[in-house]
């Protein structure tokens, strides 16, 4: 019997680094739709939130029937705690994939993003996927070390939006207001997927140590 309940524990990890690889497509797929006016792979995005809120119910129910009929203690409630936070995290993420691709439809067929901002969003896209990355392999592997370094790529989100915001707030800007409100949002989406994925690296800590940081 314990056998089979540490099966399930593992199964629920992998589910979860499984479904963090979903988000990461997500996000992807979202920033290529919005800087390409890409409506189709918009929809997509959008269509593919069902899929990733299905597959957290799934975890959510694995690991509340865990909780309920194996009463776990020391570690093993720490996992099962954790994971049901970090499915939390994973399912915003999930949802900003879904804002950023729904900014860029609604400026179909033009582009949401000027194009000397193109670099910018792909900078802080490209921030965002190495944070989710990351974090599947702090998961995966429940690398504390790891964890503590992806607070470093955080800082550099943090810098990529400060960055955004000056350039939305010079005396050079000149699009308009409804370009600069697209991306300050835009800037906030971003930055809240990489703060999500920072909280699931301080849930693995949490699991490892069992203290909060």
């Amino acid at each position: 019997m314990r056998d089979q309940y540490y099966e399930q524990l593992d199964t629920i990890v992998e589910e979860l680094v499984n479904l963090t690889g979903t988000v990461r497509k997500a996000v992807a797929s979202s920033t290529t739709a919005l800087l390409d006016a890409d409506a189709r792979l918009a929809e997509l995005v959008i269509a593919g939130d069902a899929v990733i809120d299905e597959e957290t119910e799934a975890i959510e129910e694995r690991a509340l029937l865990l909780l309920a009929t194996q009463q776990p203690v020391a570690t093993d409630l720490r996992q099962l705690v954790a994971t049901l936070r970090m499915v939390t995290d994973l399912q915003r993420m999930g949802d900003l994939s879904v804002h950023v691709a729904k900014v860029g439809r609604m400026r179909m067929p033009d582009q949401a993003v000027p194009p000397q901002l193109h670099p910018t969003i792909r900078a802080m896209a490209k921030v965002a996927d190495s944070m989710i990355d990351a974090a599947a392999r702090i998961v995966a592997n429940r690398d504390v070390v790891a964890a503590a370094r992806l607070e470093d790529e955080d800082d550099e989100m943090d810098r990529l939006r400060k960055d955004l915001f000056r350039t939305l707030l010079s005396d050079s800007w000149e699009h308009g207001v409804e370009p600069a409100i697209d991306l300050a949002l835009l800037g906030r989406y971003y930055e809240r997927i990489g703060d999500h994925a920072v909280s699931m690296a301080r849930r693995v800590v949490y699991l490892v140590t069992g203290e909060l940081s």
